[in-house]
């Protein structure tokens, strides 16, 4: 084998040399520069070489003569003497090769800084910031609430990282969502499913994490791998994390718990939209009751401890805050959503209540309630009458919704699948209180709809089918909701119509069909979320609300309460309620109901002693068994 040369070795240095990088380079460069100087400095110093104007140099004076020459060559042109001359030629010379190179390089690697930078690959260094990982359509709906929740707070930040552009995630979000006040965003590219990546976005100070899932293939693959890498990040703190995540597939909720364990809450995002279409398409306005305790914009549920109620029963307890709902007692860390009435609160246990904020769950200390026992009333006792339902379009929360929807109907009821495809019918057997017949056809189809004599059905669910963009989506479900609106217009027989959006920016251009009810899956999962992140023991208490089974959110009819066209305060339909086992939190007026500037006439934790008339068609909200 060929030995090799002194040349080949200089190269290969100079070849690893170079490869270090920018650093190295600034450094290499800045040495030559320095000994060309240092050089020219010692011969002028020692051969006595001067200007001819002026006397010896020494070597300082030599040094800084030689700096001046390297950084700026025009400086030569008045020096004087052939001798110096030639000596500050050949230092001009060095600095128009050398520190122009320096100048070179160091302009390269203050731009590849910034680039570096400008991708987002910086480390943040916070505290009890709000991490989302995972980039989505549900990020702007997130910012959007954590920042009202962070209004009170001081300094609040969200971290997200998406793999996407830094820049670009910066401009979507000012975008779409606006001012987020005093909360600052921060953006950063990397893979959340990579522990180095997660290193940029500092988990072990985060106050709570949010993982999304994409709109890839699998996205509850992506949500247990970067749940699996958080918890087993070889930097993780030792205390626990508090993350929320949601999983589509019921199928994949127990391998996501066994990955996350005590330090994950999980929503199951297909189930919770399926539980709500089926319970608010007999219910108008439901959709609108959960947005408004979802979302931080008015009243949320807290948790707070009472003393002075130990002793009492929770039916007592109702009528003892002036300015927030009770829904339930937490006992033991386990919530109880509207509990018997006679239940005697314990030491320990906090009150549930629905409030404006957490220090406003006070005692309100009244006696006299003003209670209008002349007004109260017992609701007539309907028999349980089959409904006929009308489901238009097909997507993977159908089976579920079918399913949901056949605990609440009675006996003997049918419902009528509609759609261009219709895939996992099988999934709808075992119904026990439904009959289901399926048809093909298109849903965007006039005469389809006409054939199908929509106006026999007590009500029609629009659902979006899988497989096409949100805008397309959309789009169909709005030609569908244009053609039922013109038939409900024609027929004598009121149906409700409720329909389910993916992007909320369509809401508005849906309004104008008059449509019952809009849920809007992804922002009601999102909404769910950050309330979860700000307050994990919510979960439990969310997702009591949401299940068939217990108790959950009714509007029932005002006049079952109390008499329509009679003046009555809030405390009154409060015992009204109580004296049925129920939770009155809120009421709904059918005079609002389609302005959305009064929340579509919801009303959620009205001040108990305001007076309020009645009409027949307004409904009161409460916490039920049924």
């Amino acid at each position: 084998m060929k030995r090799a040369s002194l040349r080949d070795r200089l190269r290969y240095a100079f070849d690893n040399f170079m490869s270090r990088g920018t650093i190295a380079l600034i450094g290499g460069l800045g040495v030559l520069s320095l000994v060309v100087i240092l050089v020219a400095a010692l011969i002028l110093s020692t051969t006595g070489v001067h200007p001819e104007d002026s006397g010896p140099l020494g070597f300082f004076e030599a040094a800084w003569a030689s700096l001046m020459r390297t950084l700026d060559a025009g400086t030569m042109g008045s020096d004087t003497g052939w001798g110096f001359r030639l000596i500050m030629f050949g230092v001009t010379l060095g600095g128009v090769f050398i520190i122009s190179t320096l100048i070179g390089v160091l302009t390269s690697g203050i731009e590849s800084k910034l680039d570096e930078l400008r991708k987002g690959r910086s480390r943040v260094i916070e505290e009890g910031h709000t991490v989302i990982l995972g980039w989505s359509e549900q990020v702007f709906t997130l910012v959007s609430e954590l920042a009202i929740a962070n209004a009170n707070q001081r300094h609040p930040v969200i971290v997200i990282m998406g793999e996407k552009d830094k820049v670009e995630m910066e401009d979507e979000i000012r975008a779409r969502v606006g001012d987020t006040g005093r909360t600052r965003v921060v953006c950063r590219t990397g893979n959340p499913m990579e522990p180095t990546d997660l290193e940029l976005v500092s988990l072990h100070t985060a106050r709570s994490i949010i993982v999304l899932a994409t709109d890839e293939e699998e996205p509850d693959s992506q949500v247990i791998k970067t749940i699996l890498a958080i918890v087993n990040h070889p930097h993780r703190r030792p205390e626990p994390y508090h993350i929320v995540a949601a999983i589509r597939d019921p199928r994949n909720w127990e391998v996501a718990k066994m990955v996350g364990q005590d330090e994950v809450e999980l929503v199951l995002a297909h189930d919770l939209i399926a539980r709500i279409i089926a319970q608010t398409c007999r219910q108008s306005g439901l959709s609108a009751v959960y947005t408004e305790l979802l979302d931080f914009g008015g009243d949320e549920i807290y948790f707070a401890s009472e003393p002075g109620l130990t002793g009492r029963t929770f039916g007592e307890a109702l009528l003892a805050y002036e300015n927030s709902a009770l829904i339930g007692l937490c006992r033991n860390g386990t919530p109880m959503l509207n509990p018997p009435m006679e239940t005697i609160i314990e030491p320990g246990d906090q009150v549930i209540a629905i409030s404006e904020d957490d220090d406003t769950v006070r005692l309100s200390g009244r006696s006299d309630l003003g209670i209008d026992e002349s007004a109260i009333q017992t609701p007539p006792q309907a028999p349980a009458v089959p409904e006929r339902t009308l489901i238009l379009g097909w997507n993977q929360r159908a089976p579920a919704t079918l399913n949901e929807l056949d605990r609440y109907v009675p006996p003997g009821s049918e419902v009528t699948i509609v759609a261009s495809h219709i895939a996992g019918a099988v999934e709808v057997a075992g119904l026990r209180n439904q009959t289901v017949s399926l048809h093909e056809a298109e849903t965007t189809d006039r005469q389809a709809l006409e054939n199908l004599r929509v106006g026999t059905y007590d009500r029609v669910i629009v659902l979006c089918y899988d497989g096409l963009d949100p805008q397309r989506a959309d789009a169909r479900t709005l030609i569908t909701l244009l053609h039922l609106r013109d038939i409900a217009e024609h027929s004598d027989h009121r149906f409700s119509i409720v329909s389910e959006m993916l992007d909320v920016r369509n809401r508005d251009l849906a309004e104008a069909t008059h449509a019952d009810d809009f849920i809007v899956s992804d922002r009601l999962v999102s909404l769910m979320m950050a309330q979860i992140s700000e307050n994990k023991a919510l979960n439990a208490v969310l997702s009591d609300i949401f299940d068939p089974e217990g108790s959950e959110i009714y509007l029932k009819p005002a006049t079952y309460y109390v008499k329509a066209g009679v003046p009555v305060n809030f405390y009154t339909v409060v015992e009204a309620a109580r004296r049925r086992g129920q939770v009155a939190i809120g009421y709904r007026l059918l005079a609002h109901a389609n302005d959305a500037e009064r929340s579509y006439g919801i009303v959620i934790n009205p001040d108990k002693s305001g007076v309020i008339t009645f009409t027949e068609q307004d409904r009161v909200i409460v916490v039920a068994e049924e």
